[in-house]
C-alpha cells in the first residue's frame, strides 16, 4: 500500500472528512483491520484565510508548498490538497515536491466524462466560482462549466465560511442551495459539482434531482485507487 500525503486544515471539517473517508474506503476495499497509510499536516486556517482576504496568493502558495514538502519528507508517495479553493496555488505546490499531486479538477473531470456529462454546474467558494483556476482546468478536459449568478457568490461564500466550516448545517441554507442547483439545471447543467468539501455536509443526492458529483468523495476514491494499485 502506498502512503497518501494530505495537506489539510482548510478547514478542519474538510480534513476530518478526508481522513474518515480514506479509512472507510480501505475498510470497504480491503477489510479486516486494514487502514490507509497516511501522512497528514494541517495549516492554520485563520492564517490562510487572512492571506486570502489580502489577496496574497504567492504567500499562500509558499505556505502550502512548505507544508507539502514536509509531508513528502515524512514518506508520502503522492499528495492531495484537502481543499478546492486553494488549488489556486496548485502549480506552486506541484513545483515544490518530487512526488505526484492529484489535482482535484482532473479527478472530477474524469468522473464527469465517465458519466457522459459534458456540461456541469459548479458551486463552491466565491474565489473558486469567480476566478477560473478550477473551471478552466475542467474546460481543458472538454467540459463546459457554469456557476450561479454572480449575485449569489457572496452569500454562498458566507454560508461556507460562517456556517459549514464550523460544522453548522442549517435547513434554510440547504433550501437556498437546492434552489441554486435547480437554477443551474434550468441553465442546461447535466450535473452539479459540490466544489467545496463542506458542501457535502449540506447537500446529498437525495436533496436534488440533478446528478451530484461530490468532489471530495471523488478525490478520496482516486487516492485509494492509487494507494492500493
Amino acid at each position: 500500500m502506498k502512503t497518501i500525503g494530505l495537506v489539510g486544515g482548510m478547514s478542519w471539517e474538510s480534513s476530518a472528512v478526508y481522513y474518515r473517508d480514506l479509512n472507510l474506503g480501505v475498510q470497504d476495499r480491503v477489510g479486516g483491520l486494514a487502514s490507509p497509510k497516511l501522512v497528514l499536516t494541517t495549516v492554520d486556517f485563520a492564517e490562510v484565510t487572512d492571506l486570502e482576504d489580502a489577496e496574497k496568493w504567492d504567500q499562500i502558495g509558499q505556505l502550502l508548498a512548505s507544508a507539502s514538502q514536509s509531508v513528502e519528507r515524512a514518506g508520502a508517495d503522492f499528495l492531495l490538497l484537502c481543499t478546492t479553493t486553494f488549488h489556486k496555488v496548485f502549480d506552486q505546490v506541484e513545483a515544490a515536491v518530487d512526488v505526484p499531486v492529484l489535482h482535484l479538477a482532473d479527478v472530477v473531470a474524469d468522473a464527469c466524462r465517465a458519466a457522459g456529462v459534458s456540461k456541469v454546474g459548479f458551486i463552491g467558494t466565491q474565489v473558486a466560482m469567480s476566478d477560473g483556476f478550477f473551471t478552466d482546468r475542467m474546460a481543458g478536459h472538454g467540459l463546459e462549466v457554469i456557476v450561479p449568478d454572480a449575485s449569489e457568490h457572496e452569500w454562498l461564500n458566507s454560508a461556507i465560511y460562517e456556517e459549514l466550516v464550523h460544522g453548522h448545517v442549517l435547513d434554510r441554507t440547504r433550501r437556498r442551495v437546492v434552489k441554486l442547483i435547480d437554477q443551474l439545471w434550468d441553465a442546461g447543467a447535466e450535473g452539479v459539482l459540490l466544489g467545496c468539501t463542506e458542501l457535502e455536509l449540506l447537500i446529498k443526492q437525495a436533496d436534488v434531482d440533478l446528478p451530484v458529483f461530490p468532489c471530495t468523495t471523488l478525490h478520496v476514491n482516486a487516492a485509494l485507487d492509487r494507494a492500493l494499485s
